[in-house]
């Protein structure tokens, strides 16, 4: 039978657009029709509040300096699953409610769990990823270019993350009960647009055609479900960005994924199935509890007496498990032991992917923003995309929100497909800056190129129309102006071989390069990750992963 290595990823966000940082977990897993069989693993899910400091602190996502938190929209979370063979290999995966992880602050976390557990859980199987939300509290990685709006690094934002991070993963581990996981896929059309369809339409027509749309429209779910309670909690991934909420908003959000995750904790608490073990009504139905109907009842015990004789006396019928006080009792208990339903959106390929689906538009004229560059009479400063909810982008992150939480449910409740097999991951690092890349040339041959490092182009500073830039920049600018290049030079002056290596891209920061007071950008260790499918027993073939890029 053909075995398939399920991959859960893990995006870390690189402070610069041409370096991506990652790691995925692998999960190798034997397909399976069955859905219903004694399982091989052993599955705990944890959450933990990370909300932060919620005033006076810059927000981690549009490098606002002016957008500084004032305040709670809704509070954020680190919601974490383990899956290990009992005798085996284990990994863990972190979904946080924040712009995106660190490795500062995984390192920490790393620390303390090491302290905790000795090598069960290292930088080797432990996976932190963000939702991407541009509405949580910023200051908490160590690169220069992320720390610039936030005036320097936020010890408040840091420790949070670390905690919630370390005590969502404790939960899980000792929530760790025999369950199996299912998987589900499926397209979801309206909670993302493509906010560059100009730059996407330059990539050759042989490309193009290879996808159906012009972003990734695939939901993944991973549905988790405890031998004993069944269904325990949900992970999954869409690509949209967490935008919903402007560069103007100054409330501590999820944005649409933490919108999501919510709703469908919120759906399984209203809807879930409960255990007969629970049950707290007598055959016919009616609750068994004492009525606080009548007050002080018990005050006088004459006039109880008296109530007692003035109901007439029922025939009676044999006591049952169901009706008995001494399992109602156990089961309340045995209840209070059951783990809480954790779902998490996660976040995955969602460069250039948007969730303001009614487009972008100029906020003088209302006019569509200009198709090539998003400018509003060559100016990006007013070109803003709409979500569904527009002029409410409240309503526009609960729309979203719940267009990937029905989702979700959807794929929730038709998962049938088991996953089995042995428990898997792959982590490596790899110099960014010097990798050796083979292109194929128009007409044939081949042509061998290097990598070099990190630099943010002209283009950069333009921002999106998720969120725009200010001055004079303007998306897809390959050209640059000799002021921006003065004022870049006094920070640092590109060499011959980067301005080279970067062209067609005008330099406007060269991050990779600069070093003072320390690293601008990630240094040349990155962390990439990959998809094995094991098409047979003999055969293993190497995918790598998407790419993904921070957004200013």
């Amino acid at each position: 039978m053909m075995e398939l290595l399920a991959s859960i990823h893990c995006y870390f966000w690189s402070p610069s657009r041409t370096i991506c940082l990652w790691m995925s977990l692998v999960l190798l897993l034997q397909y399976s029709k069955t859905v219903v069989s004694k399982s091989d693993y052993l599955i705990g899910l944890g959450s933990y509040d990370i909300t932060g400091p919620a005033a006076d602190v810059n927000m981690m996502g549009y490098a606002n300096a002016e957008q500084i938190a004032s305040g709670i929209h809704f509070r954020l979370r680190a919601r974490s699953f383990i899956v290990a063979e009992p005798q085996g290999k284990r990994v863990v995966f972190v979904n946080l409610d924040a712009c995106m992880a660190s490795q500062l602050v995984t390192i920490k976390v790393i620390e303390r769990l090491k302290a905790r557990y000795g090598e069960l859980y290292t930088e080797q199987n432990v996976a932190i990823s963000g939702i991407h939300t541009h509405a949580g509290p910023g200051g908490y990685l160590q690169y220069v270019v992320y720390l610039i709006t936030s005036l320097g690094f936020v010890r408040q934002s840091f420790d949070v993350l670390v905690d919630g991070i370390e005590k969502s993963i404790i939960q899980a581990h000792e929530n760790l009960r025999p369950g199996s996981i299912f998987v589900n896929k499926g397209e979801l059309l309206d909670a993302s647009v493509n906010r560059s369809p100009s730059a996407y339409l330059n990539n050759p027509a042989s490309e193009r055609r290879k996808h159906k749309y012009d972003v990734d429209k695939e939901m993944t779910l991973l549905k988790f479900v405890d031998d004993q309670w069944g269904p325990v909690g949900s992970f999954n991934w869409f690509a949209t960005h967490g935008t919903s909420m402007s560069r103007t908003n100054s409330l501590i959000s999820g944005d649409n994924k933490g919108a999501a995750a919510r709703f469908m904790e919120d759906w399984f608490e209203k809807n879930g199935i409960k255990s007969s073990d629970t049950n707290e009504s007598g055959s016919d139905g009616l609750p068994r509890r004492v009525s606080n109907i009548i007050p002080n009842i018990h005050d006088d015990n004459n006039k109880l007496l008296e109530l007692a004789t003035s109901f007439r006396s029922s025939p009676g019928s044999p006591a049952t498990q169901t009706m008995s006080v001494a399992r109602r009792v156990r089961g309340a208990l045995k209840q209070a032991e059951k783990p809480g339903f954790v779902s998490a959106f996660c976040q995955t390929n969602c460069g250039d992917v948007s969730p303001n689906v009614l487009g972008a538009f100029c906020t003088d004229t209302g006019l569509p923003c200009d198709f090539n560059h998003s400018t509003c009479g060559g100016k990006n400063e007013l070109c803003y995309g709409r979500g569904p909810g527009y002029p409410d982008e409240f309503e526009s992150t609960r729309i979203i929100g719940e267009r990937q939480f029905r989702k979700a449910v959807d794929l929730f409740e038709k998962a049938s497909e088991q996953l089995k097999g042995e428990v898997d991951y792959r982590h490596t690092y790899i110099d960014f800056s010097q990798l050796e890349v083979t292109l194929t040339k128009v007409g044939g041959g081949s042509e061998v190129v290097k990598t070099c490092p990190a630099a943010m182009g002209f283009a950069f500073a333009a921002g999106t129309t998720d969120g725009p830039g200010a001055f004079d920049f303007k998306q897809g600018d390959d050209q640059g102006n000799p002021f921006w290049r003065l004022v870049r030079d006094v920070l640092k002056t590109p060499d011959k071989k980067q301005v080279d290596c970067q062209h067609p891209k005008p330099i406007l920061l060269d991050t990779g390069e600069m070093k003072q007071p320390y690293d601008w950008a990630v240094s040349s260790n990155g962390i990439i990750g990959a998809i094995l499918v094991r098409w047979s027993l003999h055969k293993v073939q190497l995918i790598p992963l998407h790419e993904l890029y921070l957004d200013a």
